[in-house]
């Protein structure tokens, strides 16, 4: 059985194959219940993505793939370890080494006994329309086991949604609906599920739009709506820089909004006077493209305090560190705009590196206290312009 892949030396255009400029692929055996699954850690050079694999699918990835799109392979089994070189023509040399009885040793799989049933708003065992329309669910309620991460995420993004009913008890208890945007909205698996928790599961009225920049995105989600029969969800095509709703919405949600779309989200709850934001956001290259311009390798620039050249050195601290520095941003911005905000873990590090949620509450009766520029971003002299004005 493999415990392990490693691929490395990624041919020329590799993205042409594989979608992604990856320049290392890390594969392992994990830990289930059900059988031997591997988690893959898929690196290009300033990202890192994962995928999961059933033993069938590994097989016919690294038949697709060792020696063909990266010349170098490296797979551990229990016994030995065998490594795939190919040369400039193509050629290819397998190497074989056994491994003694400590190295077999240390890297045991065992299956972990099943854990306690977590009872999830939408509760595995009971059919949901749109969870079988979506292929997420059979016809009998049985999560499929390749869509579990997706199931999980959809009941825990829920949790945050039911956690935030109170707010809007003034509504619900006049029969007026809830008002929901969903921004960047993809295939809308989470919009699908606020409806139905909404409708189905808590019985309040609401009305809720989805928009993305896909036009064939956008027809696939309201060909599933008009399939599923469902009443006021809507989805549109569009940009969020410069979208504007024909109503303010209630709550704002976006799910890895790339860039700084995440940040023209913000702002427009902010805006539209929005009670809740709930927002995870996705990757983010504004600060990091304005902190590689200021903290080369090799030395100070003037640009920057000291104290934070070292965090600006090496690609990927300095990525992670924007990224935090990003959401701390956004966390006080909210604040200034009379927000009480939370980051919270939206799903275990284990499914995705892209885990907080950020939740904002408006404050009753607070007001924007303006533009702010937090220490940090002055230290650091820089300041992404989309929170350097706001509209009241």
């Amino acid at each position: 059985m493999i415990l392990s892949v490693t691929l490395s030396k990624p041919v020329n255009n590799i993205e042409e194959t594989l979608e992604k400029p990856y320049t290392k692929i890390k594969i392992r055996a994990v830990n289930t219940a059900d059988g031997a699954s591997y988690a893959a850690e898929m690196f290009t050079k300033t990202q890192v993505f994962h995928k999961k694999f059933s033993e069938a699918e590994l097989d016919d990835f690294l038949s697709a793939n060792a020696g063909v799109t990266f010349k170098n392979c490296v797979k551990r089994t229990e016994s030995e370890e065998i490594t795939l070189l190919t040369n400039k023509k193509g050629k290819i040399t397998e190497l074989k080494k056994k491994l003694d009885n400590s190295i077999k040793a240390a890297a045991p799989l065992k299956v972990l006994p099943q854990a306690k049933k977590k009872n999830y708003l939408l509760p595995e065992g009971t059919p949901v329309p749109f969870l079988v329309l979506l292929g997420i669910m059979n016809d009998e309620g049985k999560v499929i086991s390749s869509r579990y991460d997706k199931f999980r995420q959809i009941n825990r993004f829920l949790e945050f949604i039911d956690d935030i009913l109170p707010e809007f008890a003034d509504k619900t208890e006049a029969g007026e609906p809830i008002r929901i945007a969903d921004f960047g909205c993809g295939k809308s698996y989470l919009t699908f599920a606020v409806h139905y928790f909404l409708t189905e599961v808590k019985q309040l009225p609401c009305e809720i739009e989805g928009l993305d920049l896909k036009e064939e995105v956008i027809n696939y989600c309201n060909d599933m709506a008009k399939k599923l029969n469902l009443k006021n969800l809507i989805f549109h095509t569009g940009n969020i820089a410069d979208y504007s709703g024909k109503q303010n919405p209630d709550i704002v949600i976006t799910l890895h909004a790339c860039d700084t779309a995440t940040d023209y989200a913000l702002k427009y709850a902010v805006e539209r006077d929005a009670r809740a934001i709930l927002n995870v956001p996705c990757c983010q290259h504004q600060v990091n493209t304005q902190l590689q311009n200021r903290g080369k390798a090799g030395g100070a620039t003037g640009q920057v305090s000291s104290e934070f050249e070292p965090l600006l050195k090496w690609g990927i601290i300095r990525e992670k560190f924007s990224s935090l520095v990003t959401d701390a941003l956004r966390g006080e911005w909210l604040e200034s705009q009379g927000y009480k905000v939370q980051m919270l873990e939206f799903i275990d590090m284990e499914h995705t590196p892209k885990n907080i949620l950020i939740r904002a509450i408006k404050k009753n009766g607070s007001a924007a206290k303006g533009t702010t520029t937090p220490s940090l971003m002055s230290s650091l002299g820089i300041l992404p312009e989309i929170f350097t004005t706001h509209t009241s």
